[in-house]
């Protein structure tokens, strides 16, 4: 089985006023521990969608071994997914999806869709939390056709919802990880986390309410097979 990972990282942070994907997170940025989970998931294909802020994501992201899609337009609603379909290696059986600002995505819960996808044809696979569904989401090769008429990334889930396909949902430990689309779903995500680990001190937020993005450090290639 061939398995494209595809990471999407082109919306903008209307909400925000900096990129969110290099908003300072454990020690590096939202984006590349995203990245850092995607690589360790051992694709056999890794793309990732980048937006308006590609020029700054580049400068402080490494993405060696990657396939980085431009989707410029991401920041005013349109799809970055339909564009990176045209980077899907032919090869490929199925795309797992994943978000660039959604660090608590695990390999783990990746694995375990991708073995539940893998025996019988599944068009649709879902992750499905303890208080709800979310990523990372399966869509197997016979649905591309259809992602390709997406006018944005979030009729994504309109496809799963509409029920015109079945859908496997495979259980996955926890709620479903926090997104940064505010400042306080970012205090929400990095509160928790200790200084001693070279992550989110709590006085950075007493001077001022919007942290400064932070460069990382080049995030290694690290390549593994897919769960069969």
């Amino acid at each position: 089985m061939f398995v494209t990972g595809l990471l999407l990282a082109a919306e903008g942070s209307p909400h925000l006023g900096v990129p969110r994907q290099l908003l300072a997170y454990h020690g590096d940025t939202l984006l590349a521990a995203a990245l850092d989970t995607a690589r360790a998931c051992g694709f056999d294909q890794l793309v990732v969608t980048l937006g308006a802020a590609s020029a700054q994501i580049r400068d402080r992201i490494t993405f060696d071994g990657v396939r980085v899609v431009e989707s410029p337009h991401a920041d005013t609603g349109s799809s970055s997914i339909v564009p990176a379909l045209d980077a899907v290696d032919r090869r490929t059986d199925g795309i797992v999806v994943l978000l660039g600002d959604q660090p608590g995505v695990t390999s783990a819960t990746v694995w375990s869709l991708v073995a539940e996808v893998a025996g019988p044809a599944t068009p649709i696979g879902v992750s499905r939390y303890d208080n709800g569904r979310g990523h990372p989401c399966w869509f197997g090769r016979e649905l591309f056709g259809e992602l390709r008429r997406l006018r944005s990334d979030a009729e994504l889930w309109e496809v799963i919802e509409l029920g015109q396909y079945p859908v496997t949902q495979v259980d996955a430990i926890g709620n479903v990880p926090l997104r940064v689309e505010t400042w306080d779903d970012y205090r929400n995500l990095v509160s928790g986390y200790s200084p001693a680990r070279g992550a989110f001190t709590p006085g950075a937020f007493d001077d001022s309410p919007h942290p400064t993005p932070l460069p990382t450090r080049a995030a290694p290639h690290r390549r593994h097979r897919a769960a069969p």
